[in-house]
């Protein structure tokens, strides 16, 4: 249809020049750094936007840690390669929702990433026959190799790629036993000693929890060593005095709130909230008595101590926590409209839940231009680059969005 007279056409032309305009730019792509560490806040938020019950989430998280400790023990793996996946599992936990998959397939999947990391070798076959065979008598059990296998384990290759997507490719590993075992030394305990044993199975509890995602490998340690000397009544005076601390990049004063006093805390401003950043080893151990509390014979340590024993190393550790008023957690969002939490380390401390469709993950990937992409549709609207370098990551995206910026010219027209 022509049009009819010259303004139409000029109108008509110029609105093509603009979808041809907008339609021939390239997507400036998503671009994902890698997170060595995530912090309580950024855990809930990503609970929040996949939208799973935390009652789910804790009976999800206990199952697939223990189901992979349970095959690496019967494949004869090393702790490292154990610490990896289920680090590996929790990440991707906090970005695919549960009805996305299995639990037993991400668990498995998380193992055989990590053994290709910490080059302990094994094949998908292997991983789910041993699985499959922890359940039968010793004359019952089936090779690796048998095809009944094959399904199974071709659908934890595919998964393989959404676990390396889910943690940024990035392949650095922490293992506090390393550190744990070099504290016993330093403070003269023999590795045969009770207390090294107790806050070995501790360490090994601690990945239960989601403290590997938010602490460093010092912290784990000192938390792992001082909750052993507690529970077996033996409290070891240097741990809990934090002169080493120091020396280890972590600070007594400042991770069980005793500087809170002296100077006023970092804040960051985040909308209408605030974050606090300070008792990292507090948040620790109330983790790791959380764990013990609800959930007990879950753990490796928690059936070999009655239940009380829990309780009454908890009591003193929340009566200093709420007398130098210190939060549950180390970075937690404060909302003014909501009354100021206290460090017991109940589970309503933590921050309300809000609707999944209204939140968008943190962890998802974002572009130039601020977009990210749909729930269940990475890569498919432009190319996911995973970079591990955050100034890097920053630069390319204000050097992209001068390309992408909109501008606007007003001009007044006489009549």
């Amino acid at each position: 249809m022509a049009p009819e007279n010259r303004e139409d056409a000029a109108r008509l032309g110029a609105e093509n020049t603009d979808f041809v305009a907008e339609s021939s730019l390239p997507h400036p792509s998503f671009i994902q750094v890698a997170k060595p560490y995530v912090f309580e806040q950024t855990i809930q938020d990503c609970l929040a936007s996949i939208g799973i019950d935390p009652l789910r989430e804790e009976a999800l998280r206990l199952q697939g840690v223990t189901w992979i400790d349970n095959v690496r023990r019967a494949l004869r793996l090393p702790v490292r390669t154990y610490n990896t996946a289920v680090v590996y599992y929790h990440k991707f936990r906090l970005v695919h929702a549960d009805n996305e998959y299995n639990y037993v397939d991400a668990a498995a999947a998380a193992l055989l990433t990590a053994c290709k990391i910490e080059d302990t070798l094994k094949k998908s076959r292997e991983i789910v026959a041993a699985a499959y065979n922890a359940k039968l008598p010793p004359g019952e059990r089936m090779a690796p190799d048998d095809p009944v296998f094959e399904g199974h384990a071709r659908g934890i290759i595919g998964l393989e790629r959404l676990m390396l997507e889910a943690s940024g490719f990035d392949f650095r590993t922490r293992h506090p036993q390393n550190v744990l075992i070099k504290l016993a030394k330093q403070y003269g305990i023999d590795k045969r000693a009770e207390v090294s044993m107790v806050a070995y199975r501790v360490s090994l509890d601690l990945y239960r929890t989601f403290a590997p995602l938010k602490q460093t490998t010092a912290t784990m340690a000192f938390s792992c060593l001082e909750i052993a000397g507690r529970l077996l009544s033996n409290r070891i005076d240097a741990v809990e005095s934090g002169d080493d601390y120091r020396d280890w990049r972590t600070s007594r004063e400042e991770v069980m709130g005793k500087s809170f006093k002296q100077w006023s805390p970092i804040q960051f401003y985040s909308g209408q909230g605030r974050l606090l950043a300070h008792c990292t080893a507090l948040e620790t151990l109330l983790d790791l008595l959380e764990l013990y509390t609800h959930h007990r014979t879950s753990t490796l340590l928690g059936p070999l101590f009655p239940a009380e024993i829990f309780l009454t190393v908890r009591i003193p550790l929340n009566q200093e926590a709420e007398a130098q008023n210190l939060p549950r957690y180390s970075v937690q969002r404060w909302n003014p409209a909501i009354e100021e939490t206290k460090a017991n380390g109940r589970k309503n401390d933590r921050p309300q839940e809000t609707k999944a469709d209204t939140l968008v993950n943190p962890l998802t990937p974002a572009s130039a231009n601020g977009e990210k992409p749909k729930p269940g549709e990475r890569g498919r609207d432009g190319t996911v680059r995973f970079m591990l370098d955050p100034e890097q990551a920053e630069s390319e995206k204000r050097k992209a969005a001068e390309y992408f910026r909109v501008e606007f010219e007003e001009y007044e027209v006489p009549e």
